[in-house]
């Protein structure tokens, strides 16, 4: 059986290598500009061209991904999918009964062709009435009024909440008042639920880095257990693992329940909603509104994507898949992006994830002042972008005799990979900067006609980039929740201007993050404790406010 662990301590030569390769690879695009500024300003205007157009053609089709993703979500939300979840009672009376009609609505085509199939099979599907949905709630140290929402969230759905299993994992270094709070959550929600188990995650567990992989590892070893003392099958059980702030759509269970049932290797699957960060956008500073906003349309491209779409945040597994692997990684901070590697690897290529049209709304990064929220901003970013991690993992996995997955899959994603991190880290800088560097560096470039009308032509290209700029605006509009009528009309116009900071935010935020990153595995120093993202509420930062002008008086 393939080691499915990362190393926690000493590592190989050649895992050491693979760590190093998206720094060297970053910082050497960078590099390589200033080298060629220095040798030939003109191989330099070449060599950021060539980034620039590259980068111009994958804008053409984020964009089109980006529209057409809008769209599907749309028309996916309106969809009844606690009544299409209903047809796989009976297949064939449903087969009978919509097999005439002429429905436009997202799947319907593909809805009458799962009723059939499942008419027809000699293997029998499983029920819906025999499926459970256990969701794991991840927490550290968020208030109630973090919380409560969350649980709220999942009585509020159009599934039958009699057969939601929901363990609230929290962690023991998160101290009294967490426990106070999941506590309290139990007695006023446990009714609601098939159950409702709240489950300490204890401090310090050996083999461990402090992050979220263990906490939900250890509730997803209970849950298991509770599995086994109440007889319910591993083979019915789907898991949805949620953060503190996450609301998924009302239709979201019934929509993976339903998918779950007509795909035949379920085992081998996983479900990936949509993560739109718009719970509280409207309360965000305006360079948290940009980063939130772009990181819900990336969720929303990748949608677009199955091919490459990877485990992201939220998302859902069958139990039984979960336990033969030892669920997820206790020794990583990323663990949700991992689990598609943790995955991929353990199934010898055999595992795929099936995107789901329908939005979990995350919270925007707010802290209880402007600058803590600044920063609070930063880490978390730094901390997806310790994903560069997972570089090593595959292609010593990819790279080896041993392997158990088809070399050219494995290699084809390892470069997917690696181009996005260092993309990540590297091309806005050069597309923002790129143009200027031979002039600056070197005196001749002054004299080449070539050098001095670079910064021209980028700018041109880039004016014709703007297009997906203002696609993307427009598209944030749509997106927006009402705007809360504690704000005048006023917040709407700072809604279109912070759009003003995106060159700003991309190499001050995302290149950043992505470097630091980077440039830790690069040198051996390891990012090996998770970063808890502060989740604070608007009522929360007015009590305080409050609360210190009461004591200034």
């Amino acid at each position: 059986m393939i080691d499915l662990e990362i190393p926690l301590k000493k590592r190989s030569k050649s895992y050491r290598f693979f760590e190093m390769v998206p720094g060297l690879l970053s910082w050497g695009s960078i590099a390589l500009l200033i080298v060629l500024s220095l040798i030939n300003p003109l191989l330099a205007g070449i060599y950021v061209l060539l980034v620039i157009v590259t980068l111009l053609i994958k804008a053409t089709g984020i964009a089109v991904h980006t529209f057409t993703g809008s769209r599907r979500i749309a028309k996916a939300q309106k969809v009844d999918w606690h009544a299409r979840l209903g047809d796989l009672v009976h297949p064939s009376a449903s087969y009978d009964r919509l097999q005439h009609s002429h429905s436009k609505e997202l799947g319907a085509r593909q809805h009458l062709e799962n009723l059939r199939l499942m008419t027809n099979s000699a293997e029998p599907y499983p029920k819906p009435e025999d499926i459970f949905n256990a969701v794991i709630i991840a927490t550290y140290n968020e208030s109630y009024d973090v919380l409560q929402p969350t649980v709220e969230s999942l009585v509020n759905t159009t599934y039958d909440p009699k057969n939601i299993i929901l363990v609230i994992a929290y962690e023991e270094r998160g101290g009294k008042a967490i426990e106070g709070t999941v506590k309290q959550l139990r007695d006023e929600y446990a009714h609601r639920f098939k159950a409702l188990e709240i489950v300490k995650h204890p401090k310090d567990m050996p083999n461990e880095v402090v992050g979220k992989g263990g906490n939900i590892t250890y509730a997803g070893h209970y849950l298991q257990q509770w599995c086994d003392a109440q007889g319910i099958s591993y083979q019915n059980v789907i898991v949805t693992t949620l953060d503190s702030d996450n609301r998924p759509h009302p239709t979201y269970f019934d929509y993976v329940t339903y998918e779950y049932i007509v795909h035949d290797d379920r085992k081998h699957l996983a479900y990936q909603p949509v993560s739109l960060f718009l719970n509280n956008i409207w309360d965000v500073p305006a360079p948290m509104r940009v980063v939130a906003t772009g990181n819900s349309f990336w969720n929303i491209i990748s949608s677009m994507r199955p091919h490459t779409l990877r485990n992201f945040a939220s998302h859902s597994q069958p139990l039984d898949a979960l336990v033969e692997m030892d669920f997820w990684s206790t020794r990583t901070i990323v663990e949700d992006g991992h689990q598609y590697w943790r995955s991929w690897f353990y199934f010898g290529g055999k595992y795929e994830v099936i995107p789901i049209y329908v939005p979990i709304y995350q919270d925007a990064v707010l802290s209880d002042t402007y600058w803590k929220t600044l920063k609070a901003q930063f880490v978390q970013l730094r901390r997806w972008a310790y994903g560069a991690s997972d570089v090593p993992y595959v292609a010593t996995r990819v790279f080896t005799r041993k392997r158990n997955v088809p070399f050219w899959a494995g290699f084809t994603r390892l470069l997917r990979l690696l181009d996005g991190h260092v993309t990540l880290a590297c091309v806005s800088i050069l597309v923002t900067f790129g143009g200027w560097v031979p002039l600056i560096i070197n005196a001749e470039a002054s004299r080449s006609v070539a050098a001095n009308q670079l910064p021209e032509v980028l700018s041109v290209i880039q004016r014709i980039a703007m297009i997906g700029l203002f696609i993307s605006v427009f598209l944030a509009f749509k997106m927006l929740p009402p705007r809360p009528a504690r704000y005048k009309r006023r917040r709407t116009f700072g809604m279109l201007a912070q759009w003003l900071l995106m060159p700003v935010i991309a190499i001050c935020y995302n290149a950043a993050a992505a470097f630091y990153s980077q440039t830790r595995l690069l040198i051996g120093r390891y990012l090996d404790k998770f970063d808890v993202t502060d989740k604070v509420t608007v009522a929360e930062i007015d009590a305080k406010k409050d609360a210190e002008a009461k004591a200034g008086s």
